[in-house]
């Protein structure tokens, strides 16, 4: 739970879960009413599901991803996938259309999907690790390009500019070693 939002004079529920990512965000939802932040809060830490959860507090919202997970927890890489491209759906993500259009063209490629993608500062790379860090990076990184054209960089120069987010993402997947993945 969060505080009241200055501006939406709100109270923020988050839903997370405690495996295998962080605390990762199933569900939430805003609301000014104290009493539906409280049931919302008893019904998660009493052992609720996502479904019961939002029965007690309607404000709750969950995607579809969400409700699989809890009925059968995804793996790491397979989870952190739908978190990155779920952000999409909630501030400050959803002001963030071009990056996402670069995680769903990757997302579309099997090879990279066996990788746990990492968002940062408008960059997409790739991690042979389900803790994505630098260390365990892999293969070009996507940008979007403040010109509206997608680019791949290698850490230091871009190498590529694409019209496309499937064109940039095409880059990445043929210059991928062989044999990468699953990321552990």
């Amino acid at each position: 739970m969060y505080p009241p939002d200055e501006q939406r004079r709100a109270f923020r529920v988050v839903l997370a879960s405690d495996l295998p990512s962080n605390f990762p965000r199933l569900a939430g939802g805003w609301t000014a009413d104290p009493a539906e932040v409280v049931r919302a809060v008893v019904a998660w830490t009493g052992g609720a599901g996502l479904e019961e959860a939002k029965a007690q507090a309607p404000c709750i919202e969950f995607r579809p991803w969400a409700l699989a997970h809890e009925r059968e927890p995804f793996g790491g890489v397979e989870l952190e996938w739908h978190l990155q491209l779920d952000r999409i759906h909630f501030p400050p993500g959803d002001r963030d259309l071009r990056t996402h259009a670069l995680l769903a063209a990757a997302y579309a490629q099997p090879v990279l999907r066996r990788l746990t993608p990492a968002l940062s500062m408008m960059n997409v790379w790739f991690s042979t690790s389900v803790r994505a860090n630098w260390k365990t990076h892999v293969g070009h990184i996507l940008w979007v390009h403040e010109k509206g054209v997608y680019g791949v960089h290698n850490g230091r120069e871009v190498i590529a500019r694409f019209e496309t987010p499937e064109e940039a993402v095409a880059l990445v997947v043929a210059t991928l070693p062989e044999g990468l993945g699953p990321a552990r």
